[in-house]
This record gives C-alpha cells, structure tokens and sequence, in this order.
C-alpha cells in the first residue's frame, strides 16, 4: 500500500507542487550574553557518546529519509548558525544551493568553532563537533546562554548522512580546512597559508544517496525558512543565493513579528477586525515575544517557535499561552458584565478567528526528540500564562473600543457555535442507530456489522457509484455516491457547511461526527476511501474531500482512516495480455516494455461508469490487487499554508502558485 502525505497526495491528483518550509537565522542582541563567557576553546567541548547510530537508523535523529528529513539536515547547521546570531557572536548568515540541487553551505561570520586541540580526546575540536554525538559547547551553558541546538548531535548527524562535508573555519587570524565522508575524517586538519580577516564558519556538504531515495533540495522550502526567520529575528540580515535559478535575496525585517504577522495574514486571506494588533515583549530569563490579532476567519491559528525553532505541534509555552489568552479576555468580559443572558462562553469561542504568533527564548529547552517539533519544558506553560494574563487585560482595557469590538465577535462565535452544534446534533441523531434506517438513503451499507476491516469509499457520481455497488464486496464494503462536487469548505463556517446535502450524508454515514464533536469511537468504518475518476475533475473532487477532512474532521487523517483509491485511467491490450495504467507516465512505461511485439490497444476510461464492475473490482477494490495513498499530515504548518493558498478566498495566491510552476507544467489535463 502506497503511503502519501496530504501535500503529496494533492500533488498526485491536482499537480500541486507542495512548498516546503524552512528555518533560519537568529537576531543580535548586544544584551543576551550578559550570563555566559566571552571565551570559547577546545576545553568547552563536551562529549557524550560515539557516532555509531546514526547511519543504521537515521529517523531517530532527523524523523526519516524523506523530504522533511532531508531539508531536516540544512536546518541542522542553520540552527548552529542562528545560536551564534543570537547569543550575539554572528552579524550575517548567508545560505548557497548550489547547481547540482543537492549541495548547500551556510555560513556566518561567528566565532568560528574552535581548532585547538581537547584536552581529553587529543583531537581537534572541529573533528570532534562533527564526528561524535553530543559533543559541543553548549551543555554547560558558559557560550551560549540559549540555544536551538543543544541535543549536541546536530552537525554529526549532518556529516554521518552526507557523502562528503567541507567544514572551513576562520579564527585567530587564520583559516582551517577539514573534510570528511560518511562521518569520517578524510584527511588531517589543514591550514592554510598566510594570515586572513574576521572569524566564522562554513559548511558544504551533500547528503549520502545510499542513505535518501532523494537528495535534490526544494529551493522554495529553503528560502521560506529563510525568512520566515529573519521575521522572528528582527534586524537580522540573511542571504539567500540559489544557484539553480540564478535568484538572490536578502531578508530582513525591523518590525519583527508585526511584519510577519501582516504577511499570515495576507496569506490566509483573513480580515482583521481590529486595526492594531495586540504585541508583548519580555527579556528577563526568558525572552518573550507575542504578537496577535482577532480576524473573521472561523478557526485559530497560532504559530510557536523556540529559540528560533518552529513547533508544529505546539507544547508548553503555547499551553501557556492559550491558557493565559482565555483568561485574561475572560477576567475583562466578566469585570464589565459583558456577557448576555443565555450565553455560555467557551475557550474555543474566544480563541475564534485568532491568528497569533508566539517567539521565546530560552536556556535549556527539552524538546520531542532531535526534530525539535514541540516543546517539553512544563515550567514554562505558568511563565507564559502569567505573563500574559494580565498583560492582554491591561491591553483590553486600555482600548476600549478595540475590546469591545473583540467581545462582540467572541460572543457572535459563541452563538454561532450553538446554533452548529445542534445542526450536528441533528445529523448525528439521524445517524445514531447502529446501522439503521436512518443512513443516508444514497448510502449502500456492508453486511458485517463490526468497524474491523469494513470500507466506506464515498464515490464520484451516480454512475460510477452503481458501478461501485455492482462490484464491491457487500460483507465489508459501503459505498455512498456524491453528486457533483462537495462545497469547498476552505474557510467557511461549520454551520453553513452541514446545510449542505452531500456533507450531511457522508457526516451521518460515518456517524463520528464533525468539528468539536468528532468523537472517533462513533466512527462505523475501519477505513474511508476517496474514489473518483483519475483526471483532473476526479482530482478536483477529491482535493474537496481532502480540505473537508482536514479542516474539520482532522482527526481522521492522525488516526489513519482517510485513503485515496487509484483507479486506472487507461486500460492497454498488447496481444492477449491486458495491463492498467494509472496515468500517461504509468502508460507509457508500459508500452515501451512491450517491445514491439505486439501493436498496443490504448483505451482512456472518460470515468468509472465506464469500467464494468469486474474490472473496477480487479482493479480498484479488490485489497488483493488495488493501490491505495494513505493520506497523512507530514508537515502541520506548511499543509495548512498549502490548503489556504490553493483552496482559500485569495485567487491571487493561487495564480502566483500557477505561474511560478507553468515552466514545470509538460502537459495540463483540461
């Protein structure tokens, strides 16, 4: 069974090319080093254990081999970058994709990492930074006083999965050169002749094709890293060469979070409804910056990050932070009486619409494991809610008629919310036998009466639909027929969403429910399966479906029941031997084996009325012999970037995502 991300089963069915993410550089701050030395030698490098590990089971230190563990490399010695950025030590990091697609450097004007040799090891400190896990100077907390990278088994990881790695270091007036392959030393430490100006680091490297299936970099993924970073780290100057398009940029932005809030904004298509936003700083132990703002949009969005670092998946300062946000805007609601009669807020309906980004720094972050997605730190969740708490009150009532504006919108979700919940309700009742009258008279249902095992596979159209209930297995299989394409629920409401008949009918069928109240233990089928036609309106419905489940009833897809069938789009006769091809690459590598010894019959499906129903079950329900894409969330916010800008309200996002990809574009299916 063939296994996909949301971004790559998109790609697969609508020719989306899924922008990938990026991280970068840190701001300097003249005061942030107030705690540690100013001295940095061999004797500061620690080290823990060896480097065995890493090339045996890589996914334990970078999350896997895909993309997101390749791009998982720059990141590792961008945030070593960044640390000496934002301990002060570094004015400039400048990041190079180089012709090839599959090399990058990075480099900056730090400290350098140091030469000499360590007094316990006898060897270099460079070679043992970059050789031996947990080895750095960062455990002990005199050279940096906080830091993205201090697992300590970055830049080792980095050079055990790279086919080869150049590290070059200028210090003390003179510059060194070591190289190394696979994680060993290639050659002696080298220095280079006559003296040389300023101090940094620089690394090239390449990663291992034994090791990744694919080694070529997304260019777009590295460059919004870039300055997405030079927004969270205000004042920072970062340059950004990509030699396989010839483009350079430079990113910097003063206002910090302010300008990259304006930027998801404008993204997301989400209309503020209050002019200024809400802003919070804090540099004591903890830095602390916040920036927010209440919009139209019907769902929250928060975005965290930790010395640097994104956190897709949130922890303990965003705990804080939602606990501290609800709190304060309830304290001033309930000071002022500000409440109807009759209405009951929840933390959902003050976190409506929010869109918030959320920056500290700190210490001794502990993160997830060495892909740093979320942060573990418990004693920082009551920092951040004691910070912000009263700090949002004052804001409140400092700006009346900011604040009110607020509540009105607050209490509005809140109404909106009942008014939801008992149209849910009311589709959840119609559902609520096990599998009673009650279903959807469109739905064929399976005989076995268990979860284990069964199938839904909502179908595009009558037609293909009766085909579907002519081939299926009638124990475990249920098919229910959509009519036309499903709305397009990319930022609309849950209540105009469950007005529509088509949703109705699959929110009843699976009976688990929708939005707040999906409850997965209701869920009446082991798995869902997306069936359409294999061109482009196919795709388009079934892209519908996707943003249908990944906005309101994510869930699902965490849980691994969303699938999305691969019908075939051609049927090729070559002599008596019948093959199936899912689309003009699948084709055409079929015909060209056949070698000419036959002249190739070429049949194109207009859909899947068109199969007979032992065709469509030999082909696409049989588990015996169909192909079927798991749907998965690799990547939280780039996906959620992805959805807005391609199903959102900005048809300009869409046609820039369209002309920055039409060279890439052979031939469109229309």
């Amino acid at each position: 069974m063939a296994c996909t991300r949301i971004e790559r089963a998109k790609q697969g069915l609508n020719s989306f090319s899924p922008i990938s993410h990026t991280i970068r550089i840190r701001p300097i701050n003249p005061n942030i080093m107030a705690s540690a030395t100013k001295t940095y030698t061999a004797a500061d490098i620690v080290a823990l254990e060896g480097l065995d590990p890493v090339r045996k089971r890589p996914g334990m230190y970078i999350g896997g081999v895909s993309s997101t563990g390749l791009h998982h490399l720059v990141w590792e010695i961008l945030d070593n970058s960044v640390d000496e950025a934002m301990n002060g030590h570094a004015s400039e990091i400048s990041v190079t994709l180089h012709k090839d697609g599959q090399t990058v450097t990075v480099s900056d004007n730090g400290r350098g990492i140091p030469v000499d040799k360590h007094p316990k090891t006898k060897k270099p400190a460079l070679e043992m930074v970059l050789t031996m896990l947990h080895a750095g100077g960062k455990f002990e907390g005199k050279n940096y006083k906080t830091a993205g990278g201090l697992h300590g088994v970055g830049a080792s990881v980095v050079n055990a999965l790279s086919r080869q790695l150049i590290a070059i270091v200028k210090r003390d007036g003179a510059q060194y050169r070591m190289e190394f392959s696979r994680g060993l030393v290639k050659g002696t430490l080298q220095k280079a002749k006559g003296a040389v100006r300023g101090t940094g680091t620089t690394i090239t490297f390449t990663p291992d094709p034994t090791i990744f299936p694919k080694t070529e970099f997304d260019a777009e993924t590295i460059r919004q890293r870039l300055e997405i970073t030079s927004y969270i780290h205000r004042g920072v100057k970062i340059s950004w060469t990509d030699e396989t398009s010839g483009k350079k940029e430079t990113f910097q932005h003063e206002r910090g979070l302010v300008d990259y809030l304006s930027k998801l904004l404008e993204q997301r298509a989400a209309r503020p409804i209050h002019e200024t936003p809400w802003t919070f700083s804090r540099d004591d132990e903890e830095r602390i910056e916040l920036t927010m703002q209440w919009t139209e949009s019907t769902d929250e969005h928060v975005r965290s990050y930790v010395n640097g670092i994104p956190t897709a998946n949130g922890g303990a300062h965003e705990n804080g932070f939602r606990s501290g946000l609800v709190k304060g805007v309830r304290n001033f609601i309930e000071t002022h009486n500000l409440i109807p009669r009759g209405v009951k807020l929840t933390h959902e309906d003050i976190r409506e619409g929010l869109v918030a980004i959320v920056s500290i720094f700190v210490s001794d972050p502990q993160f997830q494991g060495q892909t740093k997605d979320r942060l573990n730190n418990p004693e920082l969740q009551g920092i951040l809610e004691s910070a912000v708490r009263p700090a949002l009150e004052q804001w409140l009532n400092t700006n009346r008629t900011t604040a009110e504006v607020i509540v009105a919108r607050i209490i509005a979700a809140s109404r909106a919310r009942a008014a939801s919940r008992a149209a849910s309700d009311s589709i959840s009742r119609k559902g609520s036998g096990s599998r009673g009258p009650m279903l959807p008279g469109k739905l064929s249902d399976c005989l076995h009466s268990g979860k284990h095992e069964s199938e839904l596979f909502i179908v595009e159209g009558d037609s293909a639909g009766g085909t579907a209930k002519q081939g299926r297995d009638r124990n475990y299989q249920a098919i229910l027929p959509l009519r036309g394409k499903v709305l397009n629920t990319e930022s609309v409401g849950l209540k105009k969403i469950l007005e529509n008949r088509e949703i109705q009918d699959i929110v009843t069928a699976l009976g688990c429910g929708i939005g707040k109240d999906l409850n997965l233990s209701r869920l009446r089928y082991d798995r869902v399966v997306l069936l359409a036609d294999a061109d482009s309106d196919g795709h388009h419905i079934t892209t519908l479906l996707l943003t249908l489940f990944y906005r309101h009833m994510q869930a699902l897809i965490i849980d691994g029941r969303i699938y999305i069938a691969q019908p075939p789009l051609y049927r090729i006769d070559i002599g008596r031997e019948t093959f199936w091809a899912a689309d003009d690459a699948d084709r055409a590598r079929i015909v060209a084996k056949a070698n000419g010894r036959a002249t190739p019959e070429i049949t194109r499906f207009k859909g899947l009325g068109e199969m007979v129903p032992k065709v469509l079950w030999d082909t696409t329900l049989n588990p015996e012999t169909r192909r079927l894409l798991k749907v998965e969330i690799d990547d939280h916010l780039e996906t959620d970037r992805v959805m807005n800008e391609l199903m959102g309200k900005d048809a300009s996002a869409r046609f820039r995502f369209i002309m920055d990809r039409a060279e890439d574009a052979e031939e469109v299916d229309v």
